[in-house]
């Protein structure tokens, strides 16, 4: 089973369609609730208050605060290659992308649409005025941007890292997530390659056993 990275601009619609590719796939879909959830059972229950509050850590006037980031960080990380060593996920965001880079077996999509329209779906769908709207993007831009280019050093609009780009501005979900599935059976198909496959990651036995009690808890209430 491969793994799947979804990266996508906030109101591009790319959690919808990252939903859609793990359901027609059977694949568990991670997005920050769930990666909050293992971080929880492994030790780290600060996870989603630390991270919706990055932009203050991005002002660098504390440093103790600064290194608790980077223990948020690497937690992060040990838990998106746990779930990798899994199989059968697609990871929604926290620079998946980045964080399993040169395994053969992960599949990384980019999900974007121009500022205007994306502040213009924002309204629609969270029932806010244009200036709510576009406020609440711009945050989420920001950090997203400083989160990737700080902890990864990746420019976020480099475009080497995915194998799949969709503008949702002229691309409906739909047809993105038949994309994202037709180019991941393409991607699996006969191919050879020296790369490791992610089934070589090496978990914690501690982290190995949140995660699969977190995945069976959430198939269980399916």
């Amino acid at each position: 089973m491969s793994v799947i990275t979804v990266s996508r601009d906030y109101g591009s619609d790319g959690h919808i369609i990252a939903q859609q590719v793990a359901q027609t796939l059977g694949y568990h879909y991670v997005d920050l609730k769930f990666i909050g959830n293992i971080l929880s059972q492994y030790g780290y229950v600060q996870f989603d208050k630390e991270y919706k509050s990055l932009p203050t850590f991005w002002e660098r006037f504390d440093l103790e605060r600064g290194n608790q980031r980077e223990v948020m960080v690497t937690m992060l990380n040990q838990v998106i290659q746990a779930l990798a060593q899994h199989g059968g996920v697609v990871i929604l965001g926290r620079s998946g992308f980045e964080v399993l880079r040169g395994f053969a077996d992960v599949f990384n999509v980019r999900v974007q649409a121009p500022f205007s329209v994306r502040v213009a779906r924002v309204m629609e769908q969270q029932k806010l005025t244009f200036d709510e709207a576009e406020l609440l993007v711009k945050s989420k831009d920001k950090v997203r941007l400083a989160f990737v280019e700080e902890f990864y050093k990746v420019p976020w609009g480099s475009i080497q890292a995915f194998d799949l780009i969709v503008n949702t501005e002229k691309i409906s979900p739909d047809l993105a997530t038949n994309w994202v599935i037709e180019g991941v059976k393409a991607f699996m198909t006969g191919r050879e390659t020296a790369e490791p496959t992610t089934a070589s990651i090496v978990v914690d036995r501690v982290l190995e056993n949140a995660v699969t009690e977190v995945l069976e808890c959430k198939k269980t209430h399916r």
